[in-house]
C-alpha cells in the first residue's frame, strides 16, 4: 500500500476489527465468496480466471501469481465428491492452524533495487501478508490419494520407510488423477487467496476512505509451497523435464529464467517467508544464478520446534496475548487455543532462519517486515 506506519496507528484496532469482520477465518469457516456447484466447477478448472472473470481481481493479479494462477492440467472429474463438499462453502476463508492475514510494515530493506521494482520505496511502509491454501477441498484430495495410493504401492511392489511418502508412477492411472485432482486444488488455493485479497482490499477501503486503488493495494507475489509442477532443469549436465514437488517450500526461479513473470526478470522470483503469531517475516530474492542444487527452491517459513499438542500443555494462552499487546500488535483470533498452538516458542527464530538461507546459497535477504495486525483462526 501507500500507508505508512503512522497512518495505520491510530486506526490499528478499527483495522483489525474490520479485517477480521470482512475474511471468514477458524476452522470450517465459510462464506467467503457466494458458491454454488457451477462457481466450485468454475474455480477449480479456471482459477485466477475465474476470479478474473467474475471482478475479484485486478488484471495485474494473474500476471504476478506462479503459473499465472491456473494449472492447465485440472480435471474436475478427478476431484471426489466429499472433497467438493468440503470446498464449496470455502472459497475466500482463511481458516485455522498456521494460516494467517497479516498488516505489517517495511522494517528493514536490504535490497534497494528489489524492493523498489516489487513497489516497496521506504521503510515504515504499510503491506499485507496472506497465507492460506486450498481449505478442506486440498485436505480431501491429499487423503484420498493416500488411500489409492497404498492400494497402488502394494500392486507395483513399491515400499517407502514412512506410510506419508505414498505414490504412485507418474504414467499410472493413480498417478495421473492425482495429478489432475491436485492442479484443481491449486486453483482452488489462487481463487482462495485472490477471494481473500478482495475482502482485505474492501476491509482497508472501508477504514481509509479510499479505493483499494488509490490505496495502491497492488499485489506483489502470490506463491505456492505445496505443490507438484513439471519443470526444466539440468540434470547430469542435461535438460530434463521433472515432475517437482514443493512441500513446505517454495520456488525461486533467478533473474531471466523463461519461466519467470515478465515484472520480475530483472530481479528474479521472490519468495514471501512468513514469519510465526507477532514475529517478523521476510522478503527473499534469489541470487543471480539461483540455487540450481535445489532446484531453485528455498524455504516457505520458520519452521516448527515444538508439537501443537506440547504447547498446549506448557503456554499459557494469557501470556501470549500479553506480549503480542507489549510489542504493539493487534490480535483477532478464532480460538484461545490457536494462540498457544501457534505462538513463538513453538517455532523457529525466523532471522536465524533466513541468516541460514542466506550462506547456504538459497536466496539473500531483501525485505524484513514486522507485523502490526495478526488475524488468525
Amino acid at each position: 500500500t501507500n500507508l505508512t506506519e503512522k497512518d495505520v496507528k491510530g486506526k490499528q484496532e478499527e483495522l483489525a476489527q474490520a479485517i477480521f469482520n470482512h475474511v471468514p477465518v477458524g476452522v470450517g469457516s465459510e462464506g467467503g465468496l457466494p458458491s454454488s456447484a457451477r462457481v466450485l466447477k468454475d474455480a477449480l478448472v479456471y482459477g485466477m480466471d475465474w476470479s478474473l472473470r467474475e471482478g475479484y481481481a485486478w488484471a495485474e493479479d494473474k500476471e504476478l501469481c506462479e503459473e499465472y494462477g491456473r494449472m492447465m492440467t485440472a480435471d474436475y472429474s478427478a476431484v471426489s465428491t466429499r472433497a467438493l463438499k468440503r470446498g464449496m462453502p470455502q472459497l475466500g476463508t482463511l481458516g485455522a492452524g498456521n494460516h494467517f492475514v497479516e498488516v505489517q510494515v517495511v522494517d528493514e530493506i536490504y535490497d534497494k533495487v528489489g524492493a523498489r521494482r516489487m513497489g516497496m520505496e521506504h521503510t515504515g511502509q504499510v503491506v499485507c501478508m496472506v497465507h492460506c491454501g486450498s481449505r478442506g477441498l486440498g485436505h480431501q484430495v491429499a487423503t484420498d490419494s493416500l488411500v489409492e495410493m497404498e492400494a497402488h504401492m502394494l500392486q507395483e511392489g513399491i515400499e517407502v520407510n514412512d506410510p506419508q511418502l505414498a505414490c504412485a508412477r507418474l504414467n499410472s492411472a493413480v498417478g495421473q488423477k492425482y495429478l489432475k485432482a491436485m492442479s484443481c486444488a491449486a486453483n482452488f488455493a489462487w481463487v482462495n487467496r485472490s477471494a481473500m485479497t478482495f475482502l482485505l482490499r474492501g476491509a482497508f477501503s472501508k477504514v481509509f476512505q479510499e479505493s483499494p486503488d488509490d490505496l495502491d493495494m497492488k499485489l506483489i507475489y502470490d506463491v505456492s509451497h505445496n505443490i507438484a509442477k513439471f519443470e526444466d532443469h539440468m540434470v547430469d549436465g542435461k535438460l530434463k523435464s521433472l515432475l517437482l514437488h514443493r512441500k513446505g517450500a517454495t520456488r525461486q526461479f533467478p533473474p531471466f529464467h523463461p519461466q519467470l513473470v515478465a515484472e520480475y526478470q530483472g530481479i528474479g522470483q521472490p519468495s514471501l517467508i512468513g514469519g510465526s503469531m507477532g514475529t517478523n517475516s521476510h522478503i527473499m530474492l534469489p541470487t543471480a544464478n539461483g540455487c540450481a542444487d535445489t532446484f531453485f527452491t528455498t524455504c516457505h517459513g520458520a519452521g516448527r520446534r515444538s508439537s501443537r499438542a506440547a504447547l498446549r500443555k506448557t503456554v499459557d494462552y494469557k501470556g501470549v496475548l500479553e506480549d503480542l499487546h507489549d510489542s504493539g500488535i493487534s490480535l483477532r483470533v478464532a480460538s484461545p487455543s490457536l494462540l498457544m498452538e501457534e505462538c513463538a516458542e513453538g517455532y523457529k527464530d525466523i532471522n536465524s532462519v533466513i541468516d541460514v538461507c542466506e550462506s547456504s546459497g538459497l536466496g539473500r535477504k531483501c525485505v524484513k517486515l514486522r507485523p502490526l495486525v495478526v488475524i488468525k483462526g
